[in-house]
């Protein structure tokens, strides 16, 4: 089974085709950080921004640059460990790299934003340094260290627990975390700013679904083989988690919008939190927790090809430099 300890290796014949498939889909949606244009990002950091929301942006920036080594570290620590499939380890692998190419991103995002040498120290430190990101941090760090002593999965104990890992990083870090900071982009790109960072976010996100969408396949094939793992424990554990994540992530909008940003209030904000936790609580198969609405009227109307399927709409085609398709069924 797909949770059982040891190192298959045989691709033939295919146990998991739609892992391979993902990773083929993962392959054809390559980008580099070269392709993004910053130049009219520094006019509007210098001209345009209100004070407010240029402390929002540099905040956003210090959590990008360690938010995704956080969940590639990961990765490679325990969830390449334990999934036992090579289908499904071909697709971590390309996974691995998108997240080297967002820290990538988010290091030339660092340099072009905040010049300064001594600011952008800082920046990189903020993990340390702003309680609020900090707190996130930790959240990420607890679950990492919560299986990384453990070597294989034995028992359905360790199982839950490997299986907690792999919904926290996929909901509550990729899934919550970064879609709130998506969240932020985008409103400043709906009032005609920083285009060169809502392009490459468009490709993060992209990135960002596929990881989710492997994430959910390798639970629910999980629930397919052991549905005895998936009873009410794991289900109060992960709605917990996801109340824990939306409370962090609510710190940091506090801390985010504490200038006043005109168009985004806290209460807004949570609603948002609350219906992306709803989200991936639906697609996990538990009961929603909060039955919140989407109060940003922004994040549907992204006039981009890339973001159609953002709440319950399909993808059919955002590739670049390739030929291909590719469909989403997940709501976001």
């Amino acid at each position: 089974m797909l949770l059982d300890p040891g190192f298959n290796l045989t691709l033939r014949p295919m146990k998991y085709p739609l892992f391979y498939e993902m990773y083929r889909n993962a392959v054809k949606n390559t980008w580099t950080v070269e392709e993004v244009d910053f130049s009219t990002d520094v006019a509007d950091l210098h001209s345009r921004l209100t004070d407010a929301e240029r402390h929002l942006i540099h905040r956003l920036v210090a959590f990008f640059a360690t938010g995704d080594s956080m969940v590639g570290n990961n990765l490679a620590l325990n969830l390449y460990k334990h999934i036992n499939a090579p289908e499904a380890r071909m697709y971590l692998s390309r996974q691995l790299f998108e997240e080297a190419l967002h820290v990538q991103f988010y290091l030339t995002l660092l340099d072009t934003y905040i010049p300064d040498l001594v600011e952008r120290e800082k920046a990189f430190a903020a993990v340390h340094n702003i309680p609020s990101i900090a707190r996130k941090a930790q959240f990420c760090r607890q679950w990492i260290d919560s299986i990384f002593l453990l070597d294989e999965l034995r028992s359905p104990e360790d199982r839950r627990h490997f299986l907690l890992n792999l919904i926290c990083f996929a909901s509550c870090i990729e899934g919550l975390f970064f879609f709130a900071a998506f969240a932020y982009v985008y409103f400043l790109r709906s009032k005609g700013l920083l285009h060169g960072l809502a392009s490459g976010t468009n490709w993060v996100f992209r990135d960002e679904s596929l990881h989710m969408n492997f994430a959910f396949a390798v639970v629910e094939q999980a629930r397919r083989e052991e549905p005895a793992l998936f009873d009410e424990d794991l289900e109060s554990a992960v709605t917990r988690m996801l109340e824990e994540a939306v409370d962090c992530e609510m710190q940091f909008a506090e801390d985010l919008l504490s200038g006043g940003v005109a168009g985004l209030s806290l209460a807004d904000m949570r609603r948002y939190l609350e219906f992306i936790a709803d989200q991936r609580l639906a697609t996990l198969g538990f009961e929603r927790r909060y039955y919140a609405k989407n109060p940003f009227p922004f994040m549907e109307l992204q006039d981009v090809q890339e973001l159609t399927n953002f709440f319950e709409r399909r993808v059919a085609a955002y590739q670049v430099g390739v030929t291909g398709e590719v469909a989403f069924d997940e709501a976001f």
